[in-house]
């Protein structure tokens, strides 16, 4: 689950982490009123967003009075930002926030994220802050340090000052990049966070660490013990059918291809999608049904992929291993009657009762094609869409 900036940055203040005083609004007069309590030289103008690049797509402006102000917040709020991460239909802004300028003197980067390889937690610090990190490692990966720790309860000193060395501060610096670094493994931590990102965090002239921007990612399978964290979910800044597929307990994910996908199982979907693109398409989503796909189940992952106007085909691929191919046969049988679907669909079902499965969809009446492997249920789909 994904927040916004100013959310992130009242969790990081919470936790000790100095952040720039700011306030949200979601109307320009509101945002206004907040705007006169913050004093500042010049005002920092955010659109909230869940995506990366709002500063190239004209979402982060600096401003000097609030008659600037005013007209920079009428043009941002409506406006759809289209960046590098949002894709091709962007993003609406329907938040502002509103912040304190800062007198930046050095940028640095500044992560801290799951390592699935290793199962550990890693640190991800550079001295090239405010740029893409992704740009940086490619171009000059001397300049990223990782540090990897195993999970305890705190984090320790020597860690820390690993952590921040490429950042060369001195003096009160080098103590405030240790407590920084505490603090966001405490709340890394206790919150079940899967990402924080600063970048920038800034040495001020003055020799203070803020973070300047934030950005935070949590895991989804643990946030019913965060109801803090729960709340802070913006249903306008995710896919329609995203929502409609959690309420189903279905990991649905929309792409842009023409083929909808239904698969049981993270892996057998990613390797579905595969060789769909290997046969010479695109896969219009990732669709994982889970172990138990009941009638209903079923039923509303048709729904979800065929709200899709860009699908032309739909290819089921069904592994029994818990769930029987019989029962989801079945389930996939009364799921297309009722839904009347016009579409082409491709089924392939191994394991656990595969050949009553199979049955039950040669016997049902309803155009299935039925597929003897991946490779020949990704053969048909496609000649089938053509």
């Amino acid at each position: 689950m994904n927040i916004h900036e100013h959310q992130a940055k009242q969790i990081l203040k919470k936790y000790g982490v100095s952040v720039p005083k700011g306030d949200f609004a979601f109307t320009v007069n509101e945002l206004i009123e907040k705007a006169k309590k913050i004093k500042t030289e010049k005002y920092v103008l955010k659109a909230q967003i869940h995506a990366g690049g709002r500063g190239k797509a004209g979402g982060v402006k600096i401003l000097n009075n609030i008659e600037e102000l005013t007209d920079a917040a009428k043009e941002m709020l409506g406006k759809t930002l289209i960046t590098h991460q949002t894709g091709p239909n962007g993003k609406e802004v329907k938040r502002l926030y509103i912040e304190e300028s800062s007198k930046i003197k050095k940028e640095f980067y500044l992560s801290c994220l799951i390592d699935r390889a290793t199962s550990k937690i890693a640190f991800i610090s550079s001295d090239q802050g405010g740029m893409d990190i992704e740009e940086v490692a490619k171009k000059s990966p001397e300049k990223i340090i990782t540090t990897k720790l195993d999970y305890l309860e705190d984090i320790d000193e020597e860690s820390c000052k690993k952590i921040i060395k490429i950042f060369n501060l001195k003096d009160n610096a080098t103590q405030q990049g240790i407590n920084l670094i505490k603090s966001i493994y405490k709340m890394f931590i206790s919150t079940d966070a899967n990402l924080v990102e600063i970048n920038p965090l800034i040495l001020t002239e003055d020799d203070n660490l803020i973070c300047l921007d934030a950005k935070m990612n949590f895991d989804d399978n643990s946030i019913y013990r965060q109801p803090e964290i729960q709340s802070l979910r913006d249903l306008n800044e995710e896919d329609p059918s995203e929502i409609e597929a959690s309420k189903h307990d279905l990991a649905y994910i929309k792409l842009d291809g023409s083929i909808g996908c239904m698969v049981n199982g993270a892996g057998l979907a990613m390797a579905t999608m595969d060789i769909i693109k290997l046969f010479g398409q695109e896969p219009a989503n990732f669709l994982d049904v889970g172990g138990g796909a009941s009638k209903e189940k079923v039923s509303a992952a048709f729904k979800i992929i065929l709200s899709d106007s860009n699908v032309k085909g739909i290819l089921i691929n069904i592994f029994g291993g818990i769930m029987r191919c019989d029962i989801l046969a079945q389930g996939v049988v009364e799921a297309a009657k009722e839904i009347n679907i016009n579409v082409p669909l491709v089924v392939r079902l191994a394991g656990t009762n595969y050949k009553e499965g199979k049955l039950i969809l040669d016997n049902s009446g309803l155009k299935i094609i039925s597929a003897s492997d991946l490779s020949d249920a990704a053969s048909k789909i496609v000649k089938a869409i053509k």
